[in-house]
């Protein structure tokens, strides 16, 4: 998918209202949000708490459909996972130059500018479409 058409569907994602295991424009949370934008909606995985330490977890959810990245490079498009506090994972999608995400506070997919303001554990590249 062409880089444009990569940003307008993930941007056409952003006020979605925040809810647990969501998994359509109704409502999404952090990973409902990832699996809507990369078509896989579907597979997505529910039943986990909104805080845990489970990196090695996603990791291996997102190794499915996605290669994840050996250097500490992340470009556009590609799926970040952050530790965003103690026992508190986040998932995102990179813009370049901004983070899309599903923020539990606001309460809605927002997209916020600059760069990431957390750790990043590990980022992949995902593709979508044609690519």
């Amino acid at each position: 998918m062409p880089p444009d058409t990569f940003h307008a569907k993930a941007r056409a994602a952003l006020g979605t209202p925040f809810r647990l295991y969501g998994r359509s424009p109704d409502g999404v949370d952090c990973v409902g949000l990832v699996a809507l934008i990369y078509g896989r909606a579907d597979e997505a995985p529910i039943g986990y708490a909104l805080r845990n330490a489970e990196a090695a977890r996603w990791a291996a959810e997102i190794d499915v459909f996605a290669q994840r990245r050996a250097d500490q490079q992340i470009d556009a498009g590609d799926i970040v996972l952050m530790l965003t506090g103690p026992a508190q994972l986040h998932l995102g999608v990179w813009m370049g130059e901004s983070l899309i995400h599903a923020d539990a506070r606001i309460r809605r997919v927002v997209e916020t500018p600059g760069p990431i303001q957390w750790p990043v554990l590990a980022a992949w590249h995902a593709p979508l479409g044609d690519e």
